[in-house]
Parts: structure tokens; sequence; C-alpha cells
């Protein structure tokens, strides 16, 4: 499978906030990816103790981009729903600050993220990969086309090209 940028038909100063967004979201994808192919043997290892392994790694990105991807279409995910009086608190203590700092917090996953294995080879993650990736995209492009805010269940309405940056971030969080 090929990895590359989204083309860029048009002059970069006219690509949309969300353009960018997943532009870069693209290329941290490719680079996530790359890491794979320097996996010696222990693709089902866990890295060190209390770590996961790199398919679990594989695992837990795809779920957080596929379940992002039915945040921006509005429809029911597995991340946790915060009262709507304490959205505007995580938005500006999580989601707000992990975008100023321009790097995600140390976090613990919830257990529908935390996952107890993952694809069973490199290639099998190679395509569990492209497809939250090509779902989240869609789904962000799609939400931007008739509305820029995603209604997220933990920070409130964001701006799209903000939640895809978050996902930039937490991608990056997992490169090596």
């Amino acid at each position: 499978m090929r990895w590359s940028t989204p083309p860029r038909a048009v002059r970069a100063d006219s690509m949309t906030r969300l353009d960018v967004a997943l532009a870069d979201l693209h290329v941290v994808v490719a680079q996530f990816v790359a890491t794979m192919d320097h996996v010696d043997g222990g693709w089902t290892i866990p890295r060190a103790p209390g770590k996961w392994s790199h398919s679990q790694l594989v695992e837990h990105v795809a779920r957080i981009m596929e379940e992002s991807a039915l945040v921006a279409a509005g429809a029911p995910s597995r991340f946790p729903t915060i009262p709507v009086f304490l959205r505007p608190l995580t938005r500006a203590l999580v989601f707000r600050r992990i975008l100023r700092r321009n790097a995600f917090l140390r976090m613990k996953a919830t257990e529908a993220f935390n996952p107890s294995d993952g694809p069973r080879t490199t290639a099998e993650g190679r395509v569990r990969l492209a497809g939250a990736l090509a779902r989240f995209d869609q789904a962000c492009r799609t939400r931007e086309a008739c509305n820029d805010q995603v209604a997220s269940t933990i920070f409130g309405a964001v701006a799209v090209a903000d939640f895809a940056r978050f996902q930039v971030l937490h991608v990056r969080h997992h490169l090596p």
C-alpha cells in the first residue's frame, strides 16, 4: 500500500485549516506506518512491561480514529460522555491545552481504547490504519461541508479543523 499526502491541486495559501490538518494527519500516519517496517519479530510482543506491543498500538490508534470519525459524523461512539456543564472545562484544560502545547498530554486510555490485541501482521496493521484514516478524513470533510463544529461528548463543540489537529497530535504522541 502506498502512503502519501493527499494531492494538492490548489495553492497552499488557498487550503482551508481542515485541508492542512488532514494533510498533516496523512503525513503523521505515514510516519507511524513507516515505523512498523523496523519492527524485528516483536510485532505482538509488548515493548516493555506495562507497555503495548506494536500491534496493540496500531489497534489503539485505529480505534481512536474510527470513533473520532463517528463523532465527526454525529453518530454515537465509545468515547465517554462528560456532563454538559463540565465540557467547557475539559475543552479548556485538555483539548485547548493540547492544541496550544502542540503535544499530547500523558493520559491513560479508557477501557474501550485499551486493546488486548491488534492486527496479526504489519500488512494487516497498514490496512487497518488506512481504513481508519479514510473514514476519519471523509467524516471531517463531510462535517465541514455542513457545519464547522464537531459535537464531542467530552469537549463539547469544537472546530472540525481543531478536531483533526487533535488527531495529528494523538498519532504523533505514539511515534517512537
